[in-house]
């Protein structure tokens, strides 16, 4: 997109959108549910589906049964297989195609990049920091920040802080959770189909345009602000 005199905002989600990170998120419940022993672990098409949400949350759905504490210390364990999976040395995210690519016009192009994602910032860092792009990213809002998504707080944190309007600010994201606090923050979303939620249920959570690949963000971006 061409440059602009106004100041523009692009918040992009983490896990599921700027990089695939499932199987380690898969595999880490898998061990909280194993030092609990209770039981089969969920699935991996369940656990996608509450990746956004708070941790203790997304446990709590994936486990109603279970009390608060339960939760809770199901939430550590999983911190701590989590730690474990990322020091392995074969251990990757890779970043989505384009996603690079992205980043480097938008960069060119004078917008402000940001990221609201439900991951701890201690884990933000690390997977920003292995792609060598934390310094690319003017506002970092993590779970350490505020409420969890679809709460619009870390999202309208990042936009005063940076001083940017919401009608100068898009939130892209792979899930509902992503779409709804935008939503709930005034902000246009765009969703991307290559995560953890269909393209339907972004739809009809209220994104403004879906994506099927990164190549489109530009022409996404400019549809939402025509006026460059």
């Amino acid at each position: 997109m061409p440059p602009s005199s106004i100041p523009r905002l692009v918040v992009f989600d983490c896990d599921g959108t700027l990089v695939d990170s499932a199987h380690a998120i898969v595999e880490s419940m898998a061990a909280a549910w194993a030092a609990e022993k209770i039981g089969p672990p969920p699935s991996g098409g369940d656990v996608r589906g509450v990746v956004g949400l708070p941790l203790v949350e997304a446990i709590a759905g994936l486990h109603p049964a279970g009390e608060t504490v339960l939760h809770e210390r199901l939430a550590d364990h999983y911190k701590a297989a989590f730690f474990e999976v990322r020091q392995r040395p074969d251990h990757e995210e890779p970043l989505y195609e384009g996603a690079r690519e992205v980043i480097d016009r938008l960069d060119q192009a004078g917008v402000l990049l940001g990221i609201a994602t439900g991951k701890s910032r201690r884990g933000l860092e690390a997977t920003l920091g292995a792609h060598d792009l934390l310094d690319r990213f003017a506002v970092l809002k993590t779970a350490d920040d505020g409420p969890g998504k679809p709460n619009p707080d870390i999202l309208l944190d990042a936009m005063s802080e940076l001083g940017v309007e919401a009608a100068d600010t898009v939130m892209i994201g792979d899930t509902t959770f992503d779409v709804l606090m935008a939503v709930n923050a005034k902000v246009p979303a765009i969703g991307v189909e290559w995560g953890y939620h269909e393209a339907a249920a972004l739809s009809d959570a209220g994104a403004r345009l879906v994506l099927d690949r990164f190549a489109g963000l530009d022409a996404a971006l400019n549809e939402i602000w025509p006026d460059g």
